[in-house]
């Protein structure tokens, strides 16, 4: 993807042009792109800079570094609870997370997550609202929210079923264990996996595919997928905004970011 011109630089996300393609790249390496305030606002910025391009016809959004996106940073969770009370996760959530997700459901044009590395908790969210999910074959997928007492959020909890029904969505949700990309396939919850020294250049001609493609097919055909299957997503997750407004509120998250911050196995204590 070297022939790509950066057209865009954020400061925690990169956007770039080639011809009718775009591609964002998720830019936080150091912290495996996880989520704070500044990244949420870029990545905003950028998947509107997208839609509304009429010489944008598909984009492909991925990560720089060894991941796609790690989810939320916990970092700045741990900052807000020491300044006292719960995090506002119901405002972040429907100010800054849920415009992101809802507009590339609506982009009228292909979006593609090329996943290299974790996607985890609202990065695996981000992944599954893009159209077309490709992985390398070492990329691994986690619903981490349980991990730290807290529910699927970005829409999870209909983007997971909707792909692989309510058994599976049920264990990735319940276990929080790492689902391998290989086996992320089989179930269905992905589209192509390639080795990972061939992911880049899957990935390239894909969306080139695409950007080629006819784009009122694909935004129709986005217009159907989405009634059929999405239709009440925007109820979802407002529903899945209030329920993780109160489990940031629990000891058990309390305790879950600090075992997570001091590398430990949590106590969760059910209150």
């Amino acid at each position: 993807m070297d022939d790509y011109e950066l057209a865009h630089e954020y400061e925690t996300v990169n956007l770039y042009r080639r011809g009718t393609a775009a591609k964002i790249e998720l830019n936080r390496p150091d912290t495996r792109n996880a989520w704070n305030r500044q990244f949420a606002a870029d990545l905003l910025a950028a998947v509107q800079e997208t839609a509304g391009d009429p010489g944008v016809r598909a984009v492909l959004l991925t990560g720089a570094g060894r991941a796609f996106s790690s989810g939320a940073d916990l970092g700045e969770g741990l900052a807000e609870r020491a300044g006292g009370g719960a995090p506002d996760v119901y405002g972040r959530l429907t100010t800054q997370y849920h415009p992101i997700i809802m507009g590339i459901r609506e982009m009228p044009k292909p979006v593609v997550s090329a996943v290299n590395g974790a996607a985890a908790g609202i990065g695996l969210s981000l992944a599954l609202a893009c159209d077309l999910v490709v992985a390398a074959e070492s990329a691994f997928f986690l619903l981490a929210f349980v991990n730290i007492g807290l529910v699927p959020d970005g829409g999870s909890s209909v983007l997971v079923p909707a792909r692989v029904g309510f058994a599976r969505a049920a264990e990735l949700a319940m276990l929080g264990e790492r689902l391998g990309a290989r086996q992320a396939l089989d179930w269905g919850l992905i589209n192509r996996v390639w080795p990972d020294e061939e992911f880049a250049a899957g990935a390239d001609e894909l969306i080139s595919r695409l950007a080629a493609g006819p784009t009122r097919s694909y935004a129709g055909t986005k217009r159907q997928l989405n009634r059929w299957l999405y239709d009440r997503i925007g109820d979802q997750l407002e529903f899945e905004a209030r329920i993780q407004q109160e489990a940031a509120g629990s000891a058990d998250f309390v305790e879950g970011v600090l075992a997570f911050s001091e590398k430990r196995a949590p106590r969760f204590t059910g209150s």
